[in-house]
């Protein structure tokens, strides 16, 4: 009799320890995915980056060409629309130029260039074409694109989608594995980036003559990604 006993408390113990394993072993079951949102948005800002290049006998006239030059197109922009504290210089420099041995200096190159900011989008094509007409073919553009300068809302957006696509495929996977898809553990965000829309650069300018730039804003896409892991039971 005591040995029956001892048998069913030595079973009885194997079950216990059976139930703990199975316990924690559900614990762990986890699904970790990774979601990605998009939305499109209207850029709200024109960011241009542009300047003047000038090449002289010496230094002191390149330079003082290129501030002159800089100067013009400048005002030229802030008669069109620009506003003055939206222009900032970005780049000043001034660099030898050689004869065709490539040792003796034959005079100096100088740039003047410069940051504009445009939030006023239907008067950017009329700005920049007044930096083209004032700068002549001195006139240097590298780069124009819109973008958004508040993106606060299309980010949140973003976000959320980014979030339900992660759920939706936990739930896939849930339902997959013969499981439930129970409460988050982990939520990290991966980042975010938004798409830029390029535009067409005008670089050589018809002196006296003001350029018809045509701009088309297109649409913005706000990306944003983040993981997330489930429990499932």
């Amino acid at each position: 009799m005591r040995r029956l006993t001892a048998l069913c408390a030595a079973t009885a113990g194997v079950a216990l320890l059976l139930t703990g394993c199975g316990s924690s072993n559900s614990g762990d079951r986890t699904v970790t995915v990774t979601g990605t949102g998009k939305v499109q948005g209207t850029p709200d800002v024109l960011n241009a980056d542009l300047g003047t290049e000038v090449s002289a006998a010496d230094v002191s006239a390149a330079v003082d060409q290129a501030n002159s030059q800089a100067k013009a197109i400048t005002d030229a922009m802030v008669t069109a629309g620009a506003k003055r504290e939206d222009v900032k210089t970005s780049d000043l420099s001034v660099q030898p130029t050689y004869g065709p041995d490539g040792h003796s200096i034959t005079g100096y190159r100088a740039t003047n260039s410069m940051h504009v900011a445009v939030r006023e989008l239907p008067k950017a094509s009329a700005i920049l074409a007044a930096a083209v007409q004032a700068g002549g073919n001195d006139t240097r553009i590298s780069s124009v694109a819109f973008g958004l300068e508040d993106n606060t809302k299309l980010l949140s957006d973003a976000r959320a989608r980014a979030f339900d696509d992660a759920k939706s495929r936990a739930q896939q996977y849930a339902d997959l594995s013969g499981l439930k898809l129970k409460t988050v553990k982990t939520i990290s965000e991966n980042g975010s980036g938004t798409t830029p829309t390029p535009t067409p650069m005008y670089r050589d300018a018809v002196p006296g003559a003001a350029p018809n730039i045509n701009l088309e804003p297109g649409q913005q896409t706000v990306t944003f990604e983040v993981t997330v892991a489930w429990d499932m039971g």
